[in-house]
């Protein structure tokens, strides 16, 4: 199952991520993040980490390298 959602969140990497134009503030991306926080963490708290990163990347968030702990 966790190999089944990184593929997801790397074909996302790949093919709509390109069309889209650079807006992460934070370092590693928000994608690479939840991947990262899935294989540390698992998936069910990967997943939470990974939403809660994306909802804190937004203009008045902050910004920076920012790795999963």
């Amino acid at each position: 199952m966790k190999r089944i959602i990184i593929k997801l969140i790397q074909t996302y990497q790949f093919i709509v991520s390109p069309l889209l134009r650079p807006s992460c503030r934070h370092e590693p991306t928000c994608s690479q993040y939840m991947i990262d926080a899935i294989q540390k963490k698992g998936i069910l708290w990967g997943m939470c980490l990974g939403v809660w990163r994306v909802l804190r990347c937004h203009p008045f968030g902050s910004s920076g390298y920012d790795p999963v702990k």
